[in-house]
């Protein structure tokens, strides 16, 4: 049986009333309480697309910021969709801790947020809510400019204010700038807030950035700020895709002619970097006000986003496949104690942040959550919580080890084999060559394993068959 993906997330219960806590002084309530969190989430942002990971076209001088102040996961994944917009199911992986095909199930998830608001923290949230209002009240103590949605016109976008009874039955309104300013503003203004508040008391703040989503029509500056034709392509450019993916007619694919050209390619890098450099000016804002309300070394900081995007990688403009640049996502973890300036090769989730976040704050990881913690790694006692990495869209199913990837297209049967070791950008597939068929016999199983022990029960053709074996329900 298939399962039916379900945005809207279920939650256990509401934070309860918390007692007052006595004044004290600043310097004091540092020192006496647990760090704050400060996670910063963008929309189709592919994990090549900062500066200090080795893209000198690109100016992100404050996600380079965090670069040097913490740790980069080289090889983190969204875990995949099973609809065009993959950012949904991406986001209830990331706020529930759990895998694919039980992230998106109508049943009650304690959502990251909501665990910390239960903890005692001030939590907050704005931007991009791409699930139910309840379940925003139910996690977020406070927020601001929030968006209930999955993509607008950045100029344009409807918003809510915070409401206390967590309703949220009023009319959005406009908030009259760019999106990524809106949610800086409102991330500001509760920052300052909040520091002029209990200082014992920690907070959460998630801030939801729609940026570089498209439409991509980045404020003038900033749209003028790279010259197409002195951007290079993608080292997989193609100007079509070497064969039917099976989603060759999704919204993202309908955003450019085929073939694309070098000048179509170019022209949506130009913008896409442009949208980029102006959300990471706003988190500049953001981490100064940070600084300026003296909790900088008190916050961990999270820079992550829900998925990559193919921007003319393998003649795709979209995130509707399973190849690295869309599946891969940045993923940076900083703050007090831990490792500045550090890369990591170590396989992650998106929904390994859950029971991290915990750890690094000591709250307890509820039962229902199923990413692993990250701790380890950035501590340097572990130098790796997995050895493969599973991913999915719609009839797309991938499996890859430390140096191969194999991709199985359900409704054809066709298969890629990449060796990653030497063709990292997967350009040369391997499957067909005679030498590689018992490689890819064996990756064919490892992958038919996975889906088994995740509940995937998509076939993967005549040729594969799953497991012996009952799919796992946790």
């Amino acid at each position: 049986m298939r399962l039916v993906l379900c945005t809207t997330i279920l939650l256990w219960g509401s934070g309860a009333a918390r007692a007052e806590t006595p004044a004290t002084t600043a310097a004091e309530a540092v020192n006496d309480r647990r760090p704050n969190v400060l996670f910063l989430l963008s929309d189709d942002q592919r994990r090549d697309t900062i500066r200090m990971h080795a893209n000198w076209h690109i100016h992100t001088p404050n996600l380079d910021r965090l670069v040097s102040e913490g740790t980069s996961f080289t090889r983190a994944y969204c875990m995949g969709s099973l609809q065009g917009a993959v950012c949904a199911p991406s986001r209830a992986m990331l706020l529930t801790g759990r895998t694919l095909f039980r992230a998106t199930r109508r049943t009650p998830h304690k959502l990251l947020p909501e665990a910390f608001r239960e903890a005692g923290y001030a939590t907050f949230g704005t931007g991009k809510w791409h699930h139910s209002k309840e379940s925003f009240a139910r996690s977020f103590s406070d927020g601001g400019a929030i968006f209930f949605g999955g993509m607008s016109d950045h100029d344009k976008v409807p918003i809510h204010d915070h409401d206390p009874d967590g309703t949220y039955d009023a009319a959005p309104r406009r908030g009259g700038k760019f999106s990524s300013e809106l949610f800086a503003e409102a991330t500001i203004d509760f920052l300052r807030r909040h520091a002029d508040g209990d200082p014992r008391k920690p907070f959460f703040a998630y801030v939801s950035f729609t940026a570089p989503h498209d439409p991509r029509t980045p404020p003038a500056e900033f749209a003028g700020m790279y010259d197409a034709s002195k951007l290079p392509l993608p080292p997989n450019y193609l100007p079509t895709h070497p064969f039917d993916n099976g989603e060759m007619k999704v919204r993202d694919e309908r955003l450019a002619p085929w073939p694309r050209t070098p000048e179509i390619v170019r022209a949506h890098l130009a913008a896409y970097y442009g949208m980029i450099s102006h959300m990471d000016a706003q988190i500049g804002r953001i981490l100064d006000v940070l600084e300026e309300t003296g909790e900088r070394d008190n916050t961990i900081i999270v820079f992550t986003s829900d998925h990559g995007l193919a921007v003319g990688s393998h003649g795709l403009l979209g995130k509707q496949n399973v190849y690295e640049h869309s599946m891969g996502t940045p993923l940076i973890i900083g703050g007090p104690g831990l490792p500045r300036r550090q890369k990591t090769d170590a396989f992650a989730y998106l929904f390994d942040l859950y029971p991290t976040l915990c750890e690094l704050t000591d709250i307890d990881v509820p039962d229902s959550v199923e990413g692993t913690s990250l701790v380890g790694i950035l501590r340097g006692t572990e130098q790796q919580v997995r050895d493969r990495v599973f991913t999915a869209y719609k009839v797309q199913r991938a499996i890859r080890t430390e140096r191969w990837k194999l991709i199985r297209y359900t409704h054809s049967g066709k298969t890629q084999l990449f060796d990653l070791a030497v063709d990292g950008f997967e350009r040369n597939n391997l499957a067909d060559e005679p030498e590689q068929q018992e490689r890819v016999a064996r990756l064919l199983q490892l992958l038919a394993a996975e889906q088994r022990r995740l509940g995937d029960d998509t076939p993967l053709g005549d040729d594969v068959a799953l497991p012996p074996g009952e799919a796992g329900s946790r």
